[in-house]
């Protein structure tokens, strides 16, 4: 009798601790859903370079066209700051959002939609999919590593 008991109390206690484990994961999910829709909105709000290097880590890298690699805040804002990028738009949207099981890194991934406008007005548009690497910080909030 005793033995089913105590066998009993460590299922409950293994199926509440992943039952609270997955309500952890899906609240940091929504935590990253909403970074990244602060994220889109800075864009828009405050000029893209200044939201690449607000969301930006201080190491941060990202990769643009032909593979070049970006290291670190002040080179990201400094490639965001050209005259093309000025009037330029950008939205996305995660379609997939995963969660390290200890909670600290995440990555997300969707469709992005960049629109750029020349010197006579007229506007081109790229499409195509994104990733975005993201790690929480010591003061709780969450940068992006990769992009």
């Amino acid at each position: 009798m005793f033995a089913k008991v105590f066998y009993g109390i460590i299922l409950f206690c293994l199926i509440s601790c992943n039952s609270e484990k997955e309500m952890n994961l899906d609240a940091i999910k929504a935590e990253i859903e909403k970074t990244e829709t602060n994220f889109n909105k800075a864009c828009t709000e405050k000029g893209i370079d200044v939201a690449f290097h607000e969301f930006a880590a201080e190491n941060a890298v990202i990769k643009r066209e032909n593979d070049t690699l970006f290291s670190g805040k002040e080179n990201i804002k400094n490639y965001y700051n050209k005259p093309v990028y000025k009037s330029a738009k950008v939205s996305w949207k995660p379609d997939v959002i995963e969660v390290s099981e200890d909670g600290t890194m995440a990555s997300t991934f969707g469709k992005y939609e960049w629109i750029i406008i020349n010197e006579e007005g007229k506007e081109t548009i790229f499409t195509g999919i994104f990733h975005t690497v993201w790690k929480r910080q010591k003061d709780n909030t969450w940068k992006y590593i990769w992009d």
